[in-house]
C-alpha cells in the first residue's frame, strides 16, 4: 500500500498546469521576498523572518505529508544528510533574506539567476560531472552578466549587498547539489518536511535574541511572508512533478517583473540600466546550461534504451 503513495512515483505529465504552478511559484517567492525586505524596514530582522518563514513551511509540508504519501514516507537512514542540508539551506536562506534587505528588489532577483552557473561550477568541482564547452561557456557569459549588474568598484550597488548577493547564489546552488545526493534516496516530501521541521530548532534558539514584538501591521507582512514561502514549496514541487523541469524552470525568470513591480510599489525604486542589460545576459547563460543538460539527459537515456 505504502508503494501507491510514493510521492516520486512517476505521474500523468500536465505541463501547462505544471507552467502555471511554476509561475505561481515566481510570484509567490517574489511577494516572500519583497515582505522580507517590507518587514525588515518595520525592524523584523532576518533572523526573525527566517524563523517565521519556516515555521509556515513546516505546517505547509505537515500538511501535504499528512493528505499525500503519509508520514510512514518519512523514516530515513540519512540523518547526517539532512542536518548537512538543513545547514546549507539555512544559510542560503538567510544570505538571500539579507540581499533583499541591502540591495533593491530587482537586482538581488537579477544576481539569484546566476544559481544555475554556480551550479555547474560546484557539480564539475564537488560531483565530478563531465562539463563540456557549452555549460562552460555559458557560465562564463553568466559571470559577466553578474559583473554588469553588480558593477564592482563603482557606486552602482552597495558592495556589501552585491557581495552577499553572490554568495546566496552559490550556497543556494548548493543546495541543489546536496538535494540531487539526497534524491538518490529520500522522497520529495521527506526532503521537504525534515527541512522546514529541523531548521526550526536552530532558529528557535536564536529567537530570544531577534525576535521582538511587532505592531498590527508588521504581524500581517510577517503572516504573508510566511504564509507566501510555505504555499511556494508546495507549487514549486506539484510543478516539477507534472513536467520536466527543461519545461517548467524558465518561468522563474518572470520573478524578475514581480521584483521590479514590487520594488516600485513599496520601495519607490527601478532597476539601473545595467540590470537590463546584465539580467538578460544571465538568464541567457541560465537557458543554455538548461538546454543543454536536458540534452545530455535525452541522450543518455536513448542510449540506455538501446539493446546490447
Amino acid at each position: 500500500m505504502q508503494g501507491t503513495r510514493d510521492t516520486d512515483r512517476p505521474i500523468e505529465q500536465r505541463p501547462l498546469l505544471a507552467m502555471g504552478l511554476r509561475l505561481l511559484t515566481a510570484l509567490l517567492l517574489a511577494s516572500m521576498f519583497a515582505g522580507v525586505k517590507w518587514a525588515s524596514q518595520r525592524g523584523v530582522h532576518v533572523v526573525e523572518s527566517l524563523f517565521w518563514r519556516q515555521l509556515g513551511s513546516a505546517f505547509c509540508a505537515t500538511a501535504w505529508v499528512a493528505w499525500g504519501p503519509g508520514f510512514e514516507t518519512l523514516r530515513t537512514k540519512r540523518i547526517g544528510a539532512h542536518v548537512t542540508r538543513m545547514g546549507i539551506g539555512l544559510t542560503a536562506m538567510f544570505l538571500n533574506f539579507l540581499a533583499m534587505t541591502l540591495l533593491p528588489l530587482a537586482e538581488a532577483t537579477a544576481i539569484g539567476f546566476s544559481v544555475p552557473i554556480f551550479s555547474v561550477v560546484l557539480a564539475a568541482l564537488v560531483l565530478g560531472e563531465p562539463t563540456g564547452k557549452w555549460r562552460w561557456g555559458a557560465v562564463v557569459v553568466g559571470f559577466i552578466g553578474v559583473l554588469v549588474v553588480v558593477q564592482p568598484g563603482s557606486s552602482h550597488l552597495p558592495l556589501e549587498g552585491g557581495a552577499v548577493a553572490v554568495v546566496a547564489a552559490l550556497m543556494t546552488a548548493a543546495v541543489t547539489i546536496v538535494i540531487r545526493r539526497l534524491g538518490a534516496t529520500e522522497a520529495a516530501a521527506t526532503t521537504v518536511f525534515w527541512f522546514a521541521v529541523s531548521s526550526l530548532l536552530p532558529l528557535a534558539i536564536l529567537m530570544p535574541w531577534f525576535g521582538k514584538a511587532h505592531d498590527l501591521q508588521t504581524w500581517a507582512i510577517v503572516s504573508g511572508l510566511s504564509l507566501a514561502g510555505g504555499l511556494a514549496q508546495l507549487t514549486l514541487t506539484g510543478a516539477l512533478r507534472l513536467a520536466p523541469v527543461a519545461l517548467v524552470m524558465p518561468m522563474d525568470y518572470t520573478s524578475l517583473i514581480w521584483a521590479t513591480l514590487f520594488g516600485f510599489l513599496l520601495f519607490g525604486q527601478l532597476p539601473t540600466e545595467w540590470t537590463w542589460i546584465g539580467a538578460p545576459v544571465i538568464i541567457a547563460s541560465g537557458l543554455v546550461i538548461l538546454w543543454r543538460e536536458h540534452r545530455l539527459a535525452r541522450a543518455s537515456r536513448a542510449a540506455q534504451a538501446v539493446p546490447e
